[in-house]
């Protein structure tokens, strides 16, 4: 059996955690393969109860699933510890969860750092969450990260963590006038993460190659979508790792062959959350209704998300990168009770129109929405599972979304809840 990779096809937020709860009940290996608590899912069970996932994928939530942490996350232990306790609270068992050891961890040193130096930045802010995740990527990069592994020799994560610290508290100390990070003090602390985590450990490559090699399905998740992709999206205003389809294979030890389907989701109308370019943003009583009645606010920062209305040149873009064969069109219901419905076709950038993503920066800072509008619709949706079952005037946007964005829409979202969706598409059939 193949691997599928679930991706956000926007800014995030789309709606990725409600599709993969829907496919985890139908996937033994359930694998997050990127970022770290800085982005987050939310979940609704059939009963009705409510889960905010920041580092767990959404597998957890489905008896006899694996879930795994791949070795692309950066991992924050005490978040993490934390986010398990929550859900072992609730009655949610966690035994199954393992953790990638090569997965790298986030240090109070990239906590710190990543605080401070957003500060600094002012009015070129890139909208960090300030959870040490861009650091940790940055320390990894360099070959000086700290891995899941150096829990397991406590004496190896002392002599790297002695290294870095040397660096680190220079720039803490000298440049920033902050306090310098003492190696006692962390070394007791993430001891303590490794009494409660080194069961979890595993070499999670030989997992899932084996799973495939048995014809278990095996779901690729990421966090965050495809214009915060740091090679592909808006950068700067992006995250620090590769959310796209092609960090799939990397962030979780998979090879791009085992790779069958890439299913992206993709909102029936665009957020982000922080800084950066945003060509259908809306600053009047639209926007604000679809926050409203979105409920766009951050999993996982708490921030409100901008809104602004479909934007087609974004969706043929994220078809491109990922090469998505599937649609996941979730929040179809936030647009019911709208007497039109725009949708951007093409963008104007002085003067010029371009139905594709511009290539430069300025220009897409530039760049100014072309809008198609369609007639809008009135009927409560939630209860529809099927197409037809839809008003006319849904099928007619959804039709048209399908057109423009370059793949084909096999689910949509009516509603939070995990059953309300219109499968026109079995995902993983």
């Amino acid at each position: 059996m193949p691997a599928v990779v679930l991706i956000g096809a926007q800014w995030g937020d789309e709606g990725k955690g409600k599709a993969t709860d829907l496919l985890g009940g139908r996937v033994p290996y359930v694998v997050r393969y990127q970022g770290g608590n800085n982005a987050g899912h939310t979940v609704i069970t059939p009963d009705g109860e409510k889960y905010a996932l920041h580092l767990i994928p959404s597998g957890i939530l489905t008896p006899g699933c694996t879930p795994v942490i791949g070795n692309g996350v950066v991992i924050d232990p005490e978040v993490l510890i934390g986010e398990l306790a929550g859900l072992e609270e609730r009655g949610v068992d966690t035994s199954r969860l393992v953790i990638s050891s090569d997965a790298h961890l986030i240090m109070p040193h990239h906590r710190a750092l990543d605080k401070v130096t957003e500060r600094f930045l002012g009015k070129r802010k890139i909208g960090t969450t300030g959870r040490g995740i861009g650091p940790a990527y940055g320390d990894k990069v360099a070959r000086v990260g700290i891995r899941v592994q150096d829990l397991l020799d406590l004496s190896i994560l002392r002599q790297k963590l002695e290294g870095t610290l040397q660096e680190k508290n220079q720039i803490l100390v000298k440049v920033y006038n902050r306090k310098a990070i003492d190696v006692d003090e962390v070394v007791a602390e993430y001891e303590a993460y490794a009494h409660e985590l080194k069961h979890r450990i595993v070499d999670s490559r030989l997992l899932l190659g084996k799973a495939l090699d048995a014809g278990e399905w095996v779901l690729l998740e990421g966090s965050q979508g495809t214009l915060l992709d740091v090679d592909h999206g808006t950068y700067p205003f992006v995250t620090s790792s590769n959310p796209t389809a092609g960090g799939a294979a990397v962030g979780a030890g998979v090879g791009p062959t085992r790779i069958e389907r890439v299913v992206g989701i993709l909102k029936a109308y665009t957020t982000r959350v922080g800084s950066g370019p945003f060509p259908t943003e809306l600053f009047d009583a639209s926007g604000e209704y679809l926050r409203k009645q979105g409920g766009e606010v951050g999993v996982t920062t708490g921030r409100d998300r901008r809104c602004g209305w479909f934007d087609a040149v974004v969706a043929r873009y994220a078809s491109r990168v990922n090469g998505i064969t599937d649609y996941f069109l979730t929040k179809l219901d936030v647009l019911s009770g709208l007497d039109t419905v725009p949708i951007c076709v093409a963008y104007e950038v002085d003067g010029v129109r371009h139905e594709e993503m511009p290539m430069t920066q300025t220009d897409f800072h530039h760049a100014k929405p072309v809008y198609e509008e369609m007639p809008g619709w009135f009927e409560d949706i939630r209860h529809c599972r099927a197409f037809d079952e839809l008003p006319a005037n849904a099928q007619a946007y959804v039709r048209r979304l399908e057109e423009l964005s370059g793949a084909r829409i096999s689910v949509i979202g009516v509603g939070p809840g995990r059953d309300e969706n219109v499968v026109v598409h079995d995902l993983i059939g």
